[in-house]
Parts: structure tokens; C-alpha cells; sequence
């Protein structure tokens, strides 16, 4: 994928997508081929830092002791320590809500345990558990700065019920540079962890949050294909 491709879907779906009330994000999907992802070595589950921003700053959670309150209380958006984890053992309305409300929990690694049993149920089916390949799981004396910097630019790619991986990349205010940078990121690094490479890379799109789908390499709306299409019988 070349970068000059890229910047060139970017503009098309800057120039020709609809104004909407609010800055949407800009998405790139990456449709894979030749893998079966029912195997657990061809699925695809890593985090990744983007060069730059991607477009909207995450909310986090800490789980943790008072060891690390000191220092994560100006840096997370909500700190639950270990002495206020029995008040949401019971309470299903506010762990569904805690569940939607944060991207990211940061967890003690000596109080896994006890955020499994009582967090875990309703963290779990949302992809939201503490997870350590972010690096999400620490140790009792973390430094905890150099981790919070690291999740404003982090995110994840996954294979889920189908080939396909779908990553946010910025918004439609960046540069299309910085976005066309994030896309490379996210291409580059998922070719890399993939058996046959760019083999197993059938497609690549780019889109705003309520635009339409546009093709790397391809600069046409495939809404307008659809439509020319519609139009023709």
C-alpha cells in the first residue's frame, strides 16, 4: 500500500462525504484472505502505538491499591481502589455502566484475582479486562506516566467472527498526513504478523464514522458504483 494511494482516499472522503454536527472519526478496514481465523495461530489480537493522535483521548480506569493511588489519581480518569471493589460486587446496573463508560482499566497484578471474580464478568464480553499485551497489568511499584502517555495513542487489532480488521486512525480534523501516517502504521504492522504477509491482505478501505466506504488505490465511492449500478437497470 502506498502512501500517495492513501492520502488520496483520505481527500476523497474528507471532499465528498456529508458535513455532519460533529468531527466524525476516520476508520481504515482491512479485509484479510487465506486465513482461517478459527485458528488460534492466524487470529490477529495486538495494540499497537499510532505516530500520532487518534482523534479522541481515551477514558481510563485504574484498579489498584493505595500503593499507586498517589500517582494515578491525576493521571486516570477514575481510581477504584481494593477497599471499594466489595461496593460494586453486587450492584449489576453500575458495572454494566463502568463497562461502557472506559476504554482502558489498568490493573494491579497482585488484585487480578479479585478484579476477575467481581469485574470480570461484565469487563469481559465488552474486551474492556485489564489486558497485560497493552500493557495494562502492573506490578505494585509501576511508574504509571510513561503507561498513561502510551493508551492516548494505542489501539487494537483484532480478529473477531470475521476476516476483517477495523481500527480507528484519527478524525476528520487531522492532518491528512498524520492520518495517512496512522493508516501506514496499522497496515505495516499487521502485514507483518500475518503468515503470508501481503498475501493474505485482499483489501483496504478508509471511511468517516457516518460516510461512505472508499478503496485504497481505487479513489471511487463504492456507494457510487452501487448507485451508478441501480441507475443502469
Amino acid at each position: 500500500m502506498e502512501k500517495q494511494d492513501i492520502l488520496k482516499a483520505i481527500k476523497e472522503i474528507k471532499e465528498k462525504s456529508p458535513s455532519r454536527g460533529f468531527s466524525q472519526t476516520v476508520d481504515i478496514v482491512i479485509n484479510l484472505q487465506y486465513v482461517n481465523i478459527k485458528k488460534e495461530n492466524e487470529k490477529i489480537d495486538s495494540f499497537i502505538t499510532l505516530p500520532f493522535s487518534k482523534g479522541k483521548k481515551p477514558k481510563i480506569c485504574a484498579l489498584i491499591d493505595t500503593q499507586l493511588e498517589k500517582q494515578a489519581k491525576p493521571l486516570f480518569d477514575k481510581v477504584i481502589l481494593k477497599d471499594e471493589f466489595s461496593k460494586y460486587a453486587n450492584d449489576k446496573k453500575v458495572l454494566k455502566k463502568l463497562a461502557r463508560e472506559f476504554d482502558y482499566f489498568i490493573a494491579q497484578a497482585n488484585l487480578m484475582t479479585q478484579i476477575a471474580s467481581i469485574f470480570g464478568k461484565y469487563l469481559g464480553p465488552k474486551g474492556r479486562m485489564p489486558n497485560p499485551k497493552a500493557g495494562c497489568v502492573v506490578p505494585p511499584e509501576a511508574n504509571l506516566t510513561p503507561l498513561s502517555q502510551k493508551l492516548q495513542n494505542l489501539i487494537r487489532l483484532q480478529t473477531k467472527n470475521d476476516p476483517i480488521i477495523k481500527a480507528m486512525i484519527g478524525n476528520e480534523k487531522m492532518a491528512d498526513e498524520e492520518l495517512a501516517a496512522n493508516a501506514l502504521m496499522v497496515y505495516n504492522t499487521l502485514v507483518n504478523q500475518l503468515p503470508q504477509h501481503k498475501n493474505n491482505i485482499k483489501s483496504v478501505f478508509v471511511k468517516l464514522s457516518m460516510g461512505p466506504v472508499y478503496k485504497i488505490g481505487q479513489g471511487l465511492k463504492i456507494q457510487e458504483k452501487i448507485e451508478t449500478k441501480k441507475k443502469a437497470k
